[in-house]
């Protein structure tokens, strides 16, 4: 007997098994970053850029073409693709150990000048991939393995707001920073994405999405607790919500 297909994976997806770990929500974000290119029509003429971290992987899951970049020079390897094949869509697929520490010079000057990208930047206040180090967005008090007793604001600084920070760069078009942990936050995540991806094809300037995002293995938490967590702790610190939007300020 045929059965109708209810649900199925977007066709910006490829069909195989990815490598995250239980829990971690980098294949929501991957999810609807693939179903924007699909619903926009844009899979075919679009080139992702993925450095190393946790997504470093990204040419895996992606249908589209995918470039590897050195750590934190996503941003700069998207330019030379974009001003090389201005016709192209391209987007950054970055985490907060690679966008907010080594790349960070980056993604300021890539902002800076305007260039017509756009940057999934994943927040998850910890290096991922290389066992949960100390991150630039880890919060003061968190328990990181390069900071047993806690991240001390005396001695470490307080964590770096990148969406605050690019928002006041005039060639930023679009910042916003949301979050994943929950059915209206995934909604509100695609939403976002989407329009990044819309303000790029009118040639709007730089965009970037900051999702906020868990990491469980890391955080030594469940992937239920994960969520709760960063509900509780992340978006006190990271307040979500659009940080700059050129059209609604009519610049």
């Amino acid at each position: 007997m045929d059965m109708d297909v209810v649900l199925k994976k977007s066709e910006g997806l490829e069909d195989v098994e990815m490598h995250y770990c239980p829990g971690c929500t980098h294949g929501i974000i991957h999810k609807l970053l693939a179903e924007v290119l699909v619903e926009l029509d844009l899979l075919g003429d679009t080139i992702g850029v993925a450095p190393v971290g946790c997504a470093v992987f990204c040419y895996d899951y992606f249908a589209c073409d995918m470039h590897e970049a050195a750590h934190g020079r996503a941003p700069a390897v998207a330019t030379g693709i974009k001003r090389a094949l201005p016709d192209k869509t391209v987007f950054t697929y970055q985490g907060d150990g690679d966008l907010a520490a080594i790349g960070t010079a980056e993604i300021v000057h890539a902002a800076m000048r305007g260039e017509k990208i756009t940057t999934i930047f994943v927040n998850n206040t910890n290096y991922g991939m290389t066992g949960g180090q100390m991150a630039p967005t880890t919060l003061v008090g968190q328990k990181v393995t390069t900071a047993p007793l806690g991240r001390s604001q005396d001695h470490y600084g307080s964590p770096i707001h990148v969406s605050e920070m690019l928002a006041t760069i005039k060639g930023s078009a679009y910042i916003e920073r949301v979050t994943v942990h929950n059915m209206p936050g995934i909604i509100r995540t695609k939403k976002a994405i989407k329009k990044a991806f819309q303000l790029q094809q009118e040639g709007a300037g730089f965009t970037l999405i900051e999702v906020l995002s868990t990491c469980p293995t890391n955080w030594g938490l469940t992937p239920n607790d994960s969520l709760t967590w960063l509900a509780d702790h992340m978006i006190p610190e990271f307040p979500l919500g659009v940080y700059r939007d050129i059209t609604s300020e009519g610049k």
